[in-house]
């Protein structure tokens, strides 16, 4: 799987997530799947959240439940992580056989423009009861050090 890397634009991914949000709202109240065009399920965008450790690393988490760790695909490139992946439909239960389906299914791919002091030779993911937890260490010169004042 080849992944290409996009800067992220505010304006054009507030607005697919606000048409996203209408698509299912309107799905909902008509009780049907929200769909792209091309009459695939709508892309999803996973949680995430994004928090500095004590020792200033970085660490990304995305909630992706029900999924293997070998659909995700996680690349640091140019301080770009990119996280991208596909949560498939069961084939357990036929479509006709729902009566409700709320859980999202399809691709998704988000992208996180990060400082460059961000260590990028030693990210570290991990994934574990459905939360992918990636590590951004700091470079070490971009650390803080105590100076000693001499005199």
């Amino acid at each position: 799987m080849t992944v290409t890397l996009t800067r992220w634009s505010p304006a054009h991914n507030l607005a697919a997530l606000e048409i996203d949000r209408l698509n299912r709202m309107f799905g909902n109240v008509f009780g049907e799947e929200a769909r792209d065009a091309d009459s695939t399920v709508s892309a999803w965008l996973p949680p995430v959240d994004i928090f500095e450790t004590p020792t200033r690393d970085l660490v990304v988490k995305l909630e992706v439940p029900g999924m293997k760790r070998e659909d995700i695909t996680v690349t640091f490139e140019n301080n770009v992580l990119t996280v991208a992946g596909e949560r498939k439909l069961s084939d357990e239960v036929k479509r006709e056989e729902y009566h409700r389906r709320e859980r999202v299914h399809g691709t998704f791919r988000r992208g996180f423009t990060l400082p460059s002091s961000v260590d990028g030779g030693r990210v570290h993911a991990a994934y574990a009861d459905g939360v992918l937890t990636i590590t951004l260490p700091q470079r070490t010169e971009a650390k803080p050090r105590q100076i000693a004042v001499e005199g």
